[in-house]
């Protein structure tokens, strides 16, 4: 099967930009389904590495191909986990997902991924495995933020913003959530990303064109590194 890769535009706003942006998108936009009553929900990703920090490397030089491996689970849902595979491809990106169990999580996290490499019918988890066995990769990163997303499913537009970005080097407490944080961006900024597929319709492009922001190439994997590394060096 082809893989389809989509447009993913990233843009820095403020506390004020983000409440008139947010404003605006909402009166042409329908929530995200899976939005809980409070209007936002919690995101936990655990990020993969090798030995050789490849995706930090990648990621920070703005190679046209690269990706990055993470497990991610929503608020305080244990029952939902996913294992995803994040590719870029020249600005554009395609994920790859599969569910996880705890089972499946607590031996990839702990490096047994022989036996699960041949148990498993996941493509996906067979091929982190092998990631896993031959290139060293292990658990780097906890990011967390919250994020209110909205959806235009005709074209199959999505627009989130991203706010409290944290990172963590308390990886075993992954699963708990009450891990030490870090901040990533300054006080009072947030993060817009729009993604869409081929065209993004003309009225929502006027919506975020029309506040003149700026596109950002802003990495959370990248930019939580940056701040634990500098933490750590302290």
């Amino acid at each position: 099967m082809k893989k389809v890769f989509r447009n993913e535009w990233k843009y820095l706003l403020s506390n004020q930009q983000l409440s008139e942006l947010k404003s605006r998108v909402s009166q042409v936009l329908e929530l995200d389904p899976h939005t809980p009553p409070n209007g936002s929900y919690l995101i936990h990703s655990l990020y993969f590495d090798d030995h050789q920090n490849t995706s930090l490397k990648t990621t920070n030089s703005g190679l046209s191909k690269r990706f990055k491996w993470r497990i991610r689970y929503y608020g305080d849902d244990l029952s939902y986990m996913v294992l995803e595979k994040k590719e870029k491809l020249e600005g554009r990106g395609n994920k790859k997902s599969c569910r996880l169990t705890i089972d499946e999580y607590t031996a990839i996290t702990s490096g047994n991924v022989l036996n699960i490499a041949y148990d498993t019918e996941k493509p996906l988890i067979k091929e982190l495995a092998a990631d896993m066995l031959m290139h060293h990769y292990h658990p780097q990163i906890i990011i967390d933020y919250e994020r209110i997303a909205y959806v235009e499913p005709i074209t199959n537009v999505r627009i989130t913003f991203d706010t409290k970005i944290s990172a963590s080097y308390e990886l075993d407490k992954f699963l708990e959530g009450d891990y030490l944080k870090f901040y990533v961006m300054p006080s009072g900024m947030n993060l817009l990303e729009v993604k869409f597929d081929d065209i993004l319709p003309s009225h929502i492009r006027h919506l975020v064109e029309s506040y003149g922001y700026k596109q950002t190439s802003f990495s959370k994997y990248m930019y939580g590194r940056k701040i634990l590394n500098n933490y750590m060096n302290i």
